[in-house]
């Protein structure tokens, strides 16, 4: 028998707030244990929380992006569950009125545009952590309590793990954009689960679920799925019965372990917070929202190709990080070359980028610098040989381009004596070579072209090399 897939995707977003959902203690990343709390994050007797309007914006601005419909009025809940690193013993989340609903996001396959449904995004608090690799005991970090998020959730419309991956890369392309969080999976800024159920080709019912939980990655992401799919058939097909349960992604051994029954909805016993009043959002909050949303990448990748005539793979690329998009802009500013400023960013900056690890706003040469470079490569200053030696330099040093290639002599030479007599040297030096292009093995022309480029250490004026070559190969 043939089975299809049925994946829905339950994500975590941490948003990128200065501080936490419901109080004043920083949300920054990788501070010392327990050091970011204070009463209400702990929950102490008295504390009252006050919701941080940035999250409230922030989620709004993920509705808009997706096509959802915003809640004028919605509640915070109190989704009651014990745990150690819980120390309210409750997570304020949103239940039966969530911010966002009834969404939509596309990804593009290699088969055509997909459309996959969203049922909520709703705010959240994280919880804390449980650290079990020191010695024997178990410790906890509360820095994370009260750290916002957005769960977003998908309604069951995947059919491949590919599909799922595409859809989890789509959605932190678009927090990316949007600026409201990193998206680093590695460091849990966006975290997934998967709920992966099996079914005959061509049935109608869902078949039992399981939900597969530490997925830090598209690849374990797609490896997790895959492995819970066959995993159910097995079961299936050997008479067995999937049990509803929550596993874990073992990205050591690659397969799913079970990790606890799958609680239902209402075991949380879900009820409004007494110390939160109702979210409202006014037509003004909605207006500033839309005019904050960025220019999306299909719209700006098209913008790329119409205004500045670049092809269609060049502005996808440049457009899949907006980072990345920002710095192509602004080093064209500058350079006035659409096509050399893609090349330059698509080839020499995105290669040092992924060699050194780095992001592009880390990135050691401004795009005005690497826009003057160009400039100097249009200009006849300088070739494109020596003006990939300029760039390595511009990496350690700030001066301005055009001041390295004073400095360290790089100019390019296009005096026609002195490139005369390289040439003749060079000739003379190589009469076996020239008897056999004047024969007619005329693609030695590239051969005399790379020797006087040699001979000049790169700086040579290409052009004029070429025009006396050919000049004195035909005389």
């Amino acid at each position: 028998m043939n089975y299809e897939i049925v994946v829905g995707l339950e994500v975590h977003c941490q948003l990128n707030t200065e501080s936490k959902a419901f109080c004043g203690c920083s949300a920054t990343f990788g501070k010392a244990a327990n050091t970011n709390v204070c009463p209400v994050c702990l929950a102490l007797p008295g504390a009252l929380p006050v919701l941080n309007a940035r999250v409230v914006e922030d989620a709004v601005k993920l509705g808009l992006a997706t096509n959802c419909t915003i809640a004028r009025h919605s509640i915070l809940a109190r989704k009651n569950y014990f745990y150690p690193d819980l120390p309210k013993g409750y997570q304020i989340s949103q239940y039966e009125e969530p911010i966002c609903s009834e969404g939509m996001i596309h990804v593009d396959l290699d088969e055509g545009r997909k459309e996959i449904r969203l049922v909520r995004i709703h705010i959240e608090e994280d919880a804390g952590k449980s650290i079990h690799d020191i010695g024997d005991d178990t410790y906890i970090d509360v820095n994370r309590c009260g750290v916002p998020l957005l769960e977003i959730v998908s309604y069951p419309d995947m059919r491949t793990s590919k599909e799922a991956s595409a859809y989890l890369q789509k959605l932190r392309q678009i927090v990316k954009y949007l600026g409201i969080s990193d998206g680093n999976m590695e460091e849990g800024s966006l975290r997934c689960d998967a709920n992966v159920s099996v079914r005959p080709v061509g049935a109608t019912e869902y078949g039992t679920r399981t939900e597969i939980k530490n997925m830090n990655s598209f690849r374990n992401v797609e490896r997790a799925i895959e492995y819970e799919a066959k995993r159910h058939i097995e079961v299936i097909e050997g008479g067995g019965v999937i049990v509803q349960e929550t596993r874990l992604w073992d990205a050591d051994k690659l397969e799913t372990r079970s990790m606890r029954g799958k609680e239902h909805a209402h075991d949380y016993r879900y009820f409004p917070d007494p110390d939160l009043v109702p979210v409202l959002v006014d037509e003004g909050m909605m207006h500033r929202m839309l005019q904050e949303l960025p220019e999306f990448p299909e719209d700006r990748a098209a913008r790329f190709v119409s205004e500045f005539g670049i092809p269609d793979y060049d502005a996808g690329v440049l457009t899949v990080e907006r980072e990345l998009a920002d710095y192509f802009e602004a080093t064209l500013t500058v350079s006035g070359d659409a096509k050399a400023s893609s090349n330059w960013v698509m080839g020499e900056v995105m290669r040092t980028l992924k060699e050194k690890y780095l992001d592009i706003h880390e990135f050691a040469i401004s795009p005005e610098r690497l826009g003057g470079l160009i400039k100097l490569i249009n200009a006849g200053a300088i070739s494109n040989t020596i003006a990939k030696q300029v760039f390595e330099i511009m990496q350690a040093d700030e001066a301005a381009p055009e001041s390295i290639v004073e400095r360290e002599g790089l100019a390019q030479v296009s005096d026609t004596g002195a490139i005369e007599v390289a040439i003749r040297e060079i000739l003379d030096a190589n009469q076996k070579q020239l008897e056999q292009y004047r024969s007619g093995k005329t693609q030695l022309f590239g051969f005399f072209v790379g020797q006087c480029m040699q001979k000049m250490k790169g700086k040579a004026n290409p052009k004029v090399v070429n025009d006396i070559l050919k000049s004195m190969l035909e005389g």
